[in-house]
């Protein structure tokens, strides 16, 4: 398990060799800051809570990753995708996003790519996992999509299936970063929590209640999830644009 913590603040596009994927800037979600501005000071904000999540881990065993919000439109599926991102920029990292959202998915369409077979697919024994897993145009970064429309997702999230799945992608990986539904309206969340090594919460602010985030947090945690702390998005004023300090380009150097 993930050591808890109170609370965690909030490259290239190569893909990984023996597969080719050509991801095109402009049709990638303009959110995911580590494709669009692996340099910028919002993409250091994901290394800095990617490092967080590195330092909680002191003995290096795979883990697996729930990132969720209390309800929808908080930015959750966004920051899966960056904070997969990232991981996947350590050297000899190898880690793959679960989009374990059944009900809303988006991974696929956020990076461009087309529906394939997926996580419902693996768990209902329709495909292998080394049909479903495809490349996510980032470097050693693999991604799981959400897979065949199921009607009932709840029914499919059988305990021993999850845990037969997740220990397979522990074997093939050191992060596994999970996308699932928002924790208020569903029961997914909460299922999916309790079999992974952590959860994160994300918030949006100015959006978010802290009513309902409190009840999310509760209800993951009654239901044995390990909440390691919240990442909250949308917090104005910390961003170069608005202060100058926080900026720090590298300097040109000029030829006498």
């Amino acid at each position: 398990m993930f050591r808890r913590q109170k609370s965690a603040d909030a490259g290239a596009k190569t893909p990984p060799s023996g597969d080719f994927v050509v991801v095109v800037d402009e049709a990638v979600n303009s959110f995911l800051v580590m494709f669009h501005e692996p340099a910028g000071f919002r993409a250091e904000q994901v290394r800095s809570l990617r490092n967080r999540l590195v330092a909680m881990n002191p003995d290096g065993e795979p883990k697996t990753l729930v990132i969720t919000s209390a309800v929808r439109g908080e930015g959750k599926s966004v920051s899966a995708l960056n904070l997969a991102m990232a991981f996947s920029e350590l050297e000899w990292q190898k880690v793959v996003v679960v989009d374990a959202d059944l009900r809303r998915p988006s991974c696929e369409r956020y990076l461009n790519l087309n529906p394939g077979p997926g996580f419902s697919d693996v768990l209902l024994g329709n495909a292998t996992l080394d049909e479903a897993l495809r490349p996510a145009g980032y470097r050693n970064l693999q991604l799981l999509g959400a897979g065949s429309t199921v009607g009932n997702p709840a029914e499919i999230l059988g305990v021993s299936r999850i845990d037969d799945l997740f220990q397979r992608l522990k074997e093939r990986f050191q992060y596994i970063v999970i996308d699932t539904p928002p924790v208020l309206p569903s029961t997914d969340a909460g299922v999916l929590s309790a079999r992974a090594d952590g959860t994160l919460m994300v918030v949006q602010l100015e959006q978010s209640l802290k009513g309902q985030t409190r009840d999310a947090v509760r209800v993951l945690s009654d239901m044995g999830g390990n909440v390691l702390g919240t990442f909250v998005n949308g917090v104005r004023g910390q961003d170069p644009d608005s202060d100058r300090r926080l900026a720090y380009e590298p300097r040109e150097v000029t030829e006498d």
